[in-house]
């Protein structure tokens, strides 16, 4: 699997993002935030409906999974293909997972045609996701340091050098860190902790991962 894109939620508060454009009087409204399941993007549907209920139209479309393999959108009563379809394509096409948009038209009197309705769709999506922080999900692994403390000055540089973030540490008779790395990297890292502590820094790969890299 890939590297991939999320939307950034860096506190996991499931804060919604919009953005709104104005098409011959027409109003459209975009709302976007990620999810971790179809239930919860069906929950956050169903949440806008009842939000915008005056609305003619709630339209929407969802990414959901690492794989990228779970996929809905639905057009709500505008001509089929203009309108989720569309939404769902600028997701596909920046490679962003986990996300969940609903876009509410508010009708101005004026028809806008398919190719109207289609653009009028995709950059409500593309206004919402202005304001939106992603981050990209890479694969990496989970390691865990051991090393006295002759060593961790040296590991510390190490991280600041390979511009790696350590998720925790635990000081003791000897230094525990738990750090993420991207997967490619592990073995030139691994065996440059084992080359600056003169081999007393001791490596283990716990797990692969995908961890946010924020861009």
């Amino acid at each position: 699997m890939e590297n991939y894109r999320v939307i950034y939620d860096r506190d996991n508060q499931g804060q919604i993002f919009t953005g709104e454009i104005v098409e011959k009087k027409s109003r459209f409204i975009a709302s976007i935030r990620t999810v971790d399941s179809e239930e919860e993007a069906v929950a956050f549907i169903e949440k806008t409906r009842k939000r915008y209920y005056d609305a003619r139209h709630n339209c929407y479309a969802f990414v959901v999974g690492a794989d990228g393999a779970l996929t809905r959108c639905s057009d709500d009563g505008e001509p089929s293909g203009t309108a989720g379809r569309p939404m769902l394509e600028v997701l596909l096409g920046l490679n962003l997972h986990n996300a969940v948009v609903v876009v509410t038209r508010y009708f101005g009197g004026v028809l806008l045609g398919t190719g109207g309705l289609v653009r009028a769709y995709t950059q409500a999506v593309q206004e919402a996701l202005k304001s939106c922080p992603t981050a990209v999900m890479r694969r990496g692994k989970r390691l865990l340091i051991d090393t006295d403390y002759n060593g961790i000055g040296r590991i510390l540089y190490l991280l600041g050098k390979w511009n790696l973030t350590q998720e925790s540490s635990e000081y003791t008779d000897r230094v525990r860190l738990t750090v993420l790395v991207p997967k490619e990297e592990c073995p030139d890292f691994i065996k440059e902790i084992t080359e600056v502590t003169a081999g007393r820094g001791r490596v283990q790969e716990l797990e692969e991962v995908f961890y946010p890299v924020p861009e």
